[in-house]
């Protein structure tokens, strides 16, 4: 079973659980609110969550012997990874995309558990995509309160476009590995907000 709306060139993997429950859809359907600057805020029906993931940790390029594509996150990206969990516990999700890469798979891998989402998969959204295939992705009417899972270059590129339209933002724009960006789409223009990288800890026994 897959759940969520269709985009261009998607390729959907895995599956979403059943036979589980979360609260996550129930709490944030009939209300479509979110939090800006410790504010709730009322959503209009033309208003868009999307929020951009750069991938985990993934090691030191240079010393992966393997193909680029299939570079896997380091221990310090999968905890970033489910960190990512935590960070966007008080934010609706109804869809997530990613780059094809092992990389942004697996940092997104936790929160698709959590949500009982699949993930798809987005050539748009690789290291190598155009920018004009970025700017697609983003502006799709039918994308709304989805996470977007790419690369440090396709970050930049769709941010230098945003920052050129007018987009609202009050941090500086940098985006390291493991962090967010809460970007809400409206008609008019695009509000910002960083969530920087949340690596948890590992679990220890005695």
């Amino acid at each position: 079973m897959t759940t969520g709306r269709p985009v261009p060139s998607v390729t959907r993997t895995g599956t979403a659980r059943t036979g589980a429950t979360t609260n996550h859809a129930d709490r944030f359907r009939s209300s479509t609110r979110l939090v800006e600057d410790g504010t709730v805020t009322a959503r209009s029906a033309e208003d868009r969550l999307l929020i951009v993931v750069r991938h985990g940790d993934a090691g030191d390029k240079g010393r992966w012997g393997g193909p680029d594509l299939l570079r896997p996150l380091s221990p310090t990206g999968r905890r970033q990874a489910e960190g990512l969990v935590f960070r966007l516990e008080d934010y609706p999700v109804e869809q997530i995309l990613c780059s094809p890469t092992v990389r942004c798979h697996q940092t997104v891998e936790p929160l698709a558990r959590d949500r009982l989402l699949p993930i798809q998969s987005v050539a748009a959204l690789g290291v190598d995509a155009e920018p004009a295939q970025v700017r697609s992705v983003f502006w799709h009417w039918r994308l709304r309160d989805a996470v977007l899972c790419t690369h440090g270059e396709t970050i930049a590129q769709l941010f230098t476009q945003l920052a050129a339209d007018g987009m609202a933002v009050a941090e500086p724009l940098h985006w390291p590995k493991g962090s967010t960006w809460l970007l809400r789409r409206t008609q008019r223009q695009v509000h910002a907000r960083y969530l920087g990288p949340l690596a948890l800890d590992p679990v220890t026994t005695a």
